[in-house]
């Protein structure tokens, strides 16, 4: 099964595809951007000595790819028929890992809106939920891949030591906005940033947040530019989307002035179009923070 890489969705409608899937009796959701295809188990190479959750690699197409087991990640009893498991190939960070599932039902198209982001009762900076969406009388929650393919190479995330490596940096008086709905993102980006001299720094949970401050600045008679020199948005975020926000701020005549540099897991050639149509002015992948701050230099006014 190929996935629809929603190609359809305009950007910055604040819509989304998602691919349900199943663990056990618990239904959870995949962005169809990140899914590459869906396939039927092959045979699995055992790798010694790697991480609990992988359960070793299988060739694709000539690529070599880890697979990640998903219910022993969360924590969840194997599969009762694992002839009918499914592989989810999915491409993001700048990395293709396959995700076993015990089954794939359908895709969705729903707005952000319809995202609730996890009650703080069940989820902090161990929590792999970052959205809970109710269809149809059913709670379908969204999964941090990102946190789970890090949790197993943190090689693979933000580090602070790609920081250090571009030697000493002045302090910058620069105001900062960022919208970011991962709390372990946001932390990692407050010490990054912090490192590198941003000592300036709003952070907001999702991009409907993010535009209600920098709307509230208008409407309170201040000059936005003063208050904020740059803005940096996540893309997937509950209520409103990354793509979303930008196309706001950049339609608005009051904000357009505004720099904004999308950054997320999700920016790829096939991709970066979306982040175009939207006026954003920059595009970075997580994790490359050396390359975030060359671009915050670039264009923070």
């Amino acid at each position: 099964m190929e996935a629809n890489k929603g190609i359809l969705l305009e950007s910055g409608t604040n819509e989304l595809e998602i691919v349900e899937f199943g663990i056990g009796k618990n239904k959870f959701g995949i962005n169809v951007i990140k899914v590459k295809e869906i396939i039927n188990p092959v045979h699995i190479t055992l790798v010694p000595h790697s991480h609990p959750n992988v359960e070793g690699i299988i060739e694709l197409r000539g690529e070599v790819l880890p697979v990640v087991n998903v219910a022993d990640a969360l924590g969840f009893p194997a599969s009762g028929t694992p002839e009918q498991d499914k592989f989810i190939v999915a491409e993001f960070n700048q990395q293709k890992v396959v995700f076993h599932v015990h089954t794939v039902t359908q895709i969705h198209r729903i707005s952000w809106t319809q995202i609730e982001k996890p009650s703080d009762m069940y989820q902090g900076l161990e929590s792999q939920i970052i959205g809970v969406i109710k269809l149809n009388s059913e709670m379908i929650l969204l999964l941090d891949f990102e946190k789970v393919v890090v949790e197993i190479n943190p090689d693979s995330g933000i580090s602070i030591q790609q920081v250090k490596k571009l030697g000493h940096r002045q302090n910058s008086e620069k105001r900062i906005l960022i919208a970011e709905d991962s709390p372990l993102l946001r932390k990692l980006l407050f010490d990054t940033l912090s490192e590198a001299g941003f000592k300036h720094l709003v952070f907001y949970e999702n991009g409907l947040d993010a535009l209600n401050y920098l709307e509230s600045l208008i409407e309170s008679g201040k000059q936005v530019v003063e208050e904020v020199q740059l803005v940096i948005t996540d893309i997937e975020m509950p209520q409103m989307d990354g793509h979303h926000l930008t196309r706001r701020i950049k339609e608005n005549s009051e904000l357009t002035v505004l720099p904004v540099i999308i950054f997320s897991s999700l920016i790829t050639d096939s991709l970066r179009h979306k982040g175009q149509v939207v006026r954003a002015d920059a595009q970075i992948s997580k994790p490359e923070i050396a390359a975030l701050i060359d671009l915050i230099d670039k264009f923070a006014l």
